[in-house]
This record gives structure tokens, C-alpha cells and sequence, in this order.
């Protein structure tokens, strides 16, 4: 294994030798950096719509959201699966492997996301009226989401890309290319919706041009630099049994992350039930969520490649120092979170909208969520532990947990007339606690399994 990284240069990381927390630390950062930007997307498309336009406007993506995400989390989940796959061939020093791992993956990603954009366009009024999306926000949530489904394979070939390049130990180089990405779709925002006044739509059509630019700048980098992707004929093969390998742990990624999607879908509802402002509230806590998501996020990863590197390596012990130093650090920064939230949550807030009766609503909302942040935390940690271990299982349990609690908890809280409508937010925390419980299970039952 040393001899293939020493060979492979900067390119890699090997993180089966060394300070986990500082393998962790080190990988993590560029990913945080960058999975912040990518957030940017999103915030940048609702800052400019909500202030430039109004509140209906960023009602409007705000209710599309949460089927868009169903969407591209049908494709995410393969390209994670690949990912995982690859790691572990990575940790046990199969260089050929990872190459035909690379490239099997490659031929998945195009298939599916096309499937899935030209369902997705077709099926988005049905879904949107099953919501009941509130119909003065119909027309531009139906539009946004179109163009989104259009942009579904430009998402998906930078996450596949990314995931790919991170099992590698490579957390940098997705990150300069979104980083400009970013910036570009900022500046596109502006010109679509605030100079040519296309409202929503412009905002749809920024982030989709931004999104492409990003995917194939990212390919091409990768392609030219990094050591495992100079492929030659016999890397192009295609290997049966490894797309069976990446599909086996692929389809149950997808289902979770497709139940999740399905599982915001059913709060969205009963969000969409209290009407334009508490839409147009939820969107905007949603989105400072999206950002607090984010380290979780970025040590879930970080922690799944590094188990899938040890996994391959059968350097068990590790992996368990790994898993306790980042349920530390993501408690850490849990409990620094909550004070920021309770005092500046207004303040977050306006940076959204200008109607005061969103921001009131919402400024009370992130007080609620934030008391929940450390079981959030729990989940990515020990969800990267057990995707990283392969366990296939646990992924659609985690899902039908989320599915079960979102489709129940939020109908019986904001029924309960002490209530009412902060029932949404308590419910959001109350799933965080008991699909976070459901992991930490699974890793106590799943360890006595493996080691």
C-alpha cells in the first residue's frame, strides 16, 4: 500500500497509518469549505429571490425543494455507493480495482440520472398538487423544479466525480472547481433574476449553468492530474460483478436518502397547510439548517472514507478511535451552535426575507431546532461508520425510521392546540433524536458482527 501512494504522489491519502483525528481534520476541511459553497447554490438562489422578489418567490423554491431532493437523491446514492466501494479497494492497495471501480460507476451515473431527470419532469405538477402547494405559489414551483430536473445530470456528474476523488483521499480538488462555481452562480443570480427580471425562473436557469460548468471542469482536472484516473483499454471493461458490488450498496444509499426526501415531503405538507408566510418561514430556517448541516455532513464523509480505507486495511481498532474522536468533536460544536441560534436566529433570519411576520416565525423556529443539533450530529457521524463498513441494511432502516417519524410526528404535534403550528420545527428535532438512537444501535449490533 505504501508503495502505491508513494508512486500515486499528492494525489491520495492513505489513511489506513497515522492520527485519525488529524487524518479526519485534514480531509474534512476542504470538503466543509467546499460542501458550504455548494450550500451557496441554494442560499444564493433564495437570498436574491426572497429580497429582489418577495416571500411568495422564495415560498416558491422552498416548496419545490424537498422534491428536487428526492430527485437528485435517487442519483447521489449510487455515485456514494461507488464511492464506498472504492475506498475499500484503495485501503486494500488493488490499483486496478479502484481504476475499473471508477469507471463501472461512470457507466451507472449515466444511465440513471436520465432516467430519473425525465420521470422527475414529468411527474413534478402531480407531486407539487399533492403537496398542496398553495396555488399562488404554483406557477413558480413547478417552473424552478423543471429546470432542476434538467440540471439533474449535471449534479450528478460532480457528485460522482467528488465521491470518487475523495475515496481516493482527494477532498481538494472538487472544492476549487465549486468554488468558482459558486461564485459564478452568484453572479448569474443577479444578471437572470434581478437585471432581466426572470423572477424564479432565473434563478433556476443560474444554478443549472453553474452546475454544469462545475461537473465537466471537474472530470476534465481529474482526468489530467490525478494518477488513477489514466485509464487504459482494459480499465473500460465492463466488470459485472463490481457494478453488482456498487449497486448492491448503491440502491439501499438511494432508498434512504429517496425515503428522507419522501420523509420532507410529508412535513412539507403540513407545512404547506399554514399557508404562504410559515412556507416561506420554513424555507428560510430550512436553509440556515442546510448550512449547520454541513459539518455534520463533512465528518459523515470523512469518517466513511476513512472506515472504508481501514475496512479494506482490517484495521478495526482504528476505525473505533475514529468513530469516538468524531462524536467529540461533532458534540463540541454542537453545543457552540446553540447559543449562536438562540441569541442571533433573527438576525439569520432577515437575512432572507423582509416581511416581519416570516421573520418572527422563523427566528423562533431555529431556537426550537438548535436544542436537537447533537443527535443531527450523531446520525452523519455514525451513518459515515456504517457506509463505510458496507452495511448495506442500515442504510434503509435510517430511511424508514425518517419516513416513519416525519409522515407522524409532525400531523400529532401541530393537532396538539398548545402547539399548533411550532409543531413543525419540534418535530423536525424529535426525528433527529430517534434516528440518530436507531443509528447508535445499529453500530453497537453491527460491531459485535464485524470486530
Amino acid at each position: 500500500m505504501k508503495n502505491i501512494n508513494n508512486r500515486q504522489g499528492k494525489a491520495v491519502l492513505n489513511m489506513t497509518e497515522g492520527s485519525p483525528i488529524k487524518l479526519l481534520v485534514t480531509f474534512a476541511i476542504p470538503m466543509l469549505i467546499g460542501n458550504i459553497f455548494q450550500q451557496l447554490y441554494n442560499l444564493a438562489d433564495s437570498v436574491i429571490v426572497g429580497r429582489l422578489v418577495n416571500a411568495n418567490a422564495l415560498a416558491a423554491i422552498g416548496a419545490s425543494s424537498s422534491v428536487t431532493f428526492l430527485f437528485f437523491a435517487l442519483c447521489n446514492g449510487i455515485g456514494s455507493g461507488g464511492g464506498i466501494v472504492t475506498s475499500q479497494f484503495f485501503g486494500s492497495g488493488d490499483e486496478k480495482a479502484v481504476k475499473k471501480c471508477i469507471t463501472n460507476t461512470a457507466y451507472i451515473m449515466l444511465i440513471v440520472p436520465s432516467l430519473v431527470g425525465m420521470t422527475a419532469y414529468a411527474l413534478s405538477r402531480p407531486i407539487l398538487e399533492l403537496l398542496e402547494t398553495p396555488e399562488e405559489i404554483m406557477p413558480d414551483s413547478l417552473a424552478y423544479i423543471r429546470i432542476m430536473c434538467v440540471g439533474i445530470i449535471f449534479v450528478s456528474i460532480y457528485n460522482f466525480i467528488a465521491s470518487m476523488l475523495r475515496a481516493l483521499g482527494d477532498s481538494k480538488t472538487p472544492l476549487y472547481f465549486l468554488v468558482i462555481s459558486c461564485i459564478l452562480n452568484v453572479g448569474l443570480d443577479i444578471f437572470f433574476v434581478y437585471k432581466l427580471k426572470f423572477g424564479v425562473v432565473g434563478a433556476g436557469i443560474a444554478t443549472a449553468i453553474a452546475q454544469l460548468l462545475s461537473g465537466f471542469s471537474c472530470i476534465i482536472y481529474a482526468v489530467k492530474k490525478n494518477p488513477y484516473f489514466k485509464f487504459v483499454k482494459d480499465d473500460f471493461r465492463v466488470d459485472r460483478k463490481l457494478m453488482y458490488q456498487v449497486v448492491r450498496l448503491g440502491i439501499p444509499l438511494s432508498l434512504q436518502f429517496g425515503l428522507i426526501a419522501i420523509s420532507c415531503m410529508a412535513l412539507q405538507r403540513v407545512v404547506n397547510s399554514f399557508g404562504a408566510v410559515a412556507v416561506a418561514a420554513f424555507t428560510a430556517t430550512s436553509r440556515i439548517e442546510q448550512l449547520i448541516h454541513q459539518p455534520y455532513q463533512t465528518l459523515g464523509m470523512a469518517v466513511s472514507t476513512y472506515t472504508g480505507q481501514n475496512h479494506g486495511a482490517k484495521k478495526y481498532e482504528r476505525i473505533t478511535e475514529g468513530y469516538r474522536k468524531a462524536l467529540l468533536f461533532m458534540a463540541v460544536f454542537s453545543l457552540a451552535m446553540l447559543p449562536v441560534m438562540q441569541i442571533f436566529g433573527r438576525t439569520l433570519v432577515s437575512l432572507f426575507v423582509k416581511e416581519e411576520a416570516v421573520i418572527s416565525m422563523g427566528a423562533q423556529a431555529v431556537k426550537i431546532t438548535s436544542i436537537f443539533y447533537v443527535f443531527l450530529g450523531m446520525i452523519y457521524v455514525i451513518r459515515g461508520v456504517l457506509n463505510g463498513l458496507g452495511d448495506a441494511f442500515f442504510a434503509l432502516l435510517n430511511g424508514i425510521v425518517e419516513v416513519a417519524g416525519r409522515f407522524t410526528v409532525p400531523i400529532l404535534l401541530t393537532t396538539i392546540p398548545a402547539i399548533g403550528l411550532w409543531g413543525i420545527w419540534w418535530s423536525t428535532g424529535v426525528v433527529w433524536f430517534l434516528s440518530g438512537f436507531t443509528a447508535w444501535l445499529r453500530y453497537l449490533q453491527y460491531k459485535k458482527k464485524i470486530w
